[in-house]
């Protein structure tokens, strides 16, 4: 096969219309071939790269098309002790490839040793691991996108939808068989119709980059489900398409679905580690193009990884190329792949410059100028497991966080613990003591009281013990400090006073995190009361017990209904999502301020209420003629004055209106109902009138015009 010089740029191998350009980039690599094999995976031929340039070995190969499967092998150095672990036995991934074509099971012929040496990774092993690894494929990027256009939904508008794509509607009984649990299973119609129904503005997705199944999880029957394990960050996974289907195609097929939906398609990526994990691993990709290059290594022990993910390795930012691949990798998926954010998993470790987190990294410095990554939506995980790494709060302008400190307040408040109340309200109003002095907004609080890791809503009202036998470690998984509470019954029960108190305060903390300023982000299937029966760490179920349950009873059905009215609300709203942080003090001489705390005499918070043990009851009051905020015409928002009561204690409490000039309230939420507007007496209630507050409740007033 003739083979050329090729160019360096770009990365990876990529089609031109006319043939195929080969670029990979080695520092310490001796030779580098190319592999080719036929569409079973067999029939293998190597053609080593002609030359290189500034370490990217390269080649242009003119008979080559589209549709070809291809792997490399890299030759150099086999030296663990020096970090270099080089063996042209092992066929290896390319780290730009767009399609990676099947499952990568962990055998032992993809180890760079042999299993049962005495000296582990410093054995060198010559088996050919080509069998039993997944071919990359050379990918036409042609797609016609048609009038697709990002939704451009801003961000204090938002809700997010945090889903799993198979999770979504592998057991949808709506959804086409050979659709269920694919990107077009979730860009069917009954999926979409139920992401329209709920006002959801954007999805955020699992990890879809390929990734990889732990050989311990396949060990126990289980896979990573939650594909927080990645090895290809170019490539859609090809266990999200369908049977024979084109991944790349469906997952834009998906994309272009939603879109035409107004809903936005966000990204959870992990660029912080590869599924390769520590120097017992396997040997995929990264490892054996160039370990030292791609990998941080322990300084005085280059054969260990440091580990500041707690998954055997992690990936140096710091070094140009690694920032290269993950600048080309987001950018890829803006551009080719028209998502519209990111989610960054332990983005911490992104930040590292020698061993500190440094929020002004080159990390931050290359997406902060980048023209296209700077204006998509980007959420840090604002930690890692490093020394240093909780970092809430501390990432730089252009980014918003996921807020723990908002999860952790609302569990405490609902669960009934006191001396809650400053800290409560902090996160109810955007949390400024965490966004404000840096020049953010309250968007860049990403409010969430449920996530993938951990228990689901349900489980959370449920269980006071995590239930984690079915993953195989002994119930040893999967954090204790969760907050929750079960109403005297541990796991699911019959009787219909524990029942209903659960719903009770399932609606509390939906109407809490929705309502408060930031953007609230959903659990996906907490609005249908999805259970993980206890199961707080089901990263390895692949099962009924991470899937929805689409069968649904009468009060699951309430509460979906439940949900998109408190969503509706929100939206119909600008006081409840405001662009600038509340301050609590009157507005260009107006008599009204933006924000008032009251509590139950219906006088404001005294200094001693906001810092006494037994305050479980507060109130805001949300003023919509002091929103001070033009819109996207310069025009100034108005909105109805809006009055949330929270009560978070065991007993019922009598909760004085504020008075406001004669001014009457009319009652929109009152959670001890499933219904919105709430099943009460129509009459409206006057301002300085005492409104009941039920045991462990939430109401939603507003303001009637004089």
């Amino acid at each position: 096969m003739r083979i050329w010089r090729g160019s360096p740029y770009p990365l990876g191998v990529s089609w031109d219309g006319g043939g195929v350009n080969v670029a990979i980039y080695s520092e310490h690599a001796s030779a580098v071939e190319l592999c080719l094999f036929g569409a079973d995976g067999s029939r293998e031929q190597r053609i080593r790269l002609p030359d290189r340039s500034n370490f990217v070995w390269h080649g242009y190969l003119p008979d080559l098309r589209s549709g070809q499967r291809y792997g490399f092998r890299v030759e150099g150095p086999h030296a663990p002790r020096e970090g270099h672990r080089f063996n042209p036995h092992k066929l290896l991934l390319d780290p730009y490839a767009r399609w990676i074509d099947g499952t990568i099971t962990v055998t032992d012929r993809l180890f760079g040793y042999p299993l049962g040496n005495p000296h582990v990774d410093l054995a060198f092993d010559e088996r050919d691991s080509a069998p039993d690894l997944p071919k990359c494929v050379v990918v036409d990027g042609a797609y016609d996108w048609g009038d697709d256009a990002p939704p451009r939904i801003p961000f204090e508008r938002s809700l997010i939808y945090e889903v799993h794509v198979k999770g979504f509607t592998v057991a949808h009984p709506e959804v086409p068989a050979h659709l269920r649990g694919t990107y077009r299973g979730l860009a069917s119609p009954p999926a979409l119709a139920h992401l329209q129904r709920l006002g959801v503005t954007a999805v955020e997705l699992l990890p879809v980059h390929h990734h990889v199944t732990n050989r311990f999880l396949l060990e126990r029957g289980l896979v990573n489900y939650w594909g927080y394990n990645s090895i290809g960050f170019f490539a859609p996974d090809s266990r999200f398409a369908t049977h024979g289907g084109d991944p790349v195609r469906e997952f834009r097929e998906m994309v272009r679905a939603l879109h035409a939906t107004g809903i936005e398609v966000i990204l959870d990526v992990v660029y912080n580690h590869t599924g390769e994990g520590d120097e017992r691993g396997p040997t995929l990709s990264f490892r054996g193009i160039d370990n030292a290059a791609y990998y941080r290594l322990v300084a005085d022990e280059p054969r260990r990884y440091m580990d500041y993910t707690g998954t055997g390795n992690t990936l140096d930012a710091t070094q140009p190329r690694v920032l290269q691949l993950i600048m080309d990798s987001l950018r890829y998926w803006v551009t080719e792949m028209h998502v519209d954010g990111f989610r960054f998993d332990l983005a911490s470790a992104l930040a590292r410059e020698l061993h500190d987190v440094d929020r002004l990294g080159s990390f931050f410095d290359i997406i902060g100028q980048d023209p296209v990554i700077s204006q998509v939506k980007l959420i840090a995980e604002p930690w890692d497991l490093g020394e240093g790494g909780y970092q809430v709060g501390n990432f730089p302008v252009g980014w918003s966080e996921w807020n723990a400190r908002y999860r952790d307040s609302v569990r405490r408040f609902w669960k009934g613990e006191g001396g809650q109340a400053a800290e409560l309200a902090y996160r109810l109003s955007g949390s400024s003591d965490l966004y404000a002095d840096d020049g953010r907004q309250p968007h860049a609080s990403i409010n969430f009281v449920t996530a993938h890791d951990g228990f689901t809503l349900r489980d959370l009202v449920s269980y006071e013990e995590k239930q984690n036998e079915a993953n195989g470690e002994r119930n040893r998984d999967g954090t204790d400090d969760n907050l929750s509470m079960n109403f005297g019954v541990e796991g699911e029960t019959d009787d219909p006073a524990v029942r209903e108190a659960r719903q009770r305060q399932v609606r509390n903390i939906l109407a809490t995190l929705v309502l408060s300023q930031g953007v609230p982000m959903l659990l996906g299937g907490d609005e249908l009361g999805r259970t993980q029966c206890g199961n707080n760490n089901a990263y390895g179920q692949d099962s009924e017990l991470s899937w929805f349950d689409w069968n649904l009873a009468d009060d699951q059905r309430a509460l979906i209904d439940f949900t998109a009215q408190l969503v509706g609300i929100f939206r119909a709203h600008p006081v409840l999502h405001r662009r600038r942080f509340l301050q609590g003090r009157r507005i260009r001489g107006s008599t009204i301020k933006d924000l008032t705390w009251y509590g139950p005499s219906g006088s404001e918070m005294s200094d001693e209420e906001w810092g006494a043990e037994g305050v479980r009851t507060l109130g805001l009051r949300l003023a919509g003629s002091a929103i001070s905020e033009p819109d996207e015409h310069g025009r100034p928002i108005v909105d109805d004055t809006l009055l949330l009561i929270l009560n978070a204690d065991e007993a019922p409490v009598e909760y004085r209106l504020p008075s406001d000039h004669g001014h009457t309230w009319e009652l929109l939420i009152d959670t001890t109902s499933a219904s919105i507007p709430p099943h009460s007496d129509p009459s409206a209630l006057r301002g300085g009138s005492v409104c009941r507050a039920e045991p462990r409740s939430f109401l939603l007033l507003r303001q009637q015009p004089l």
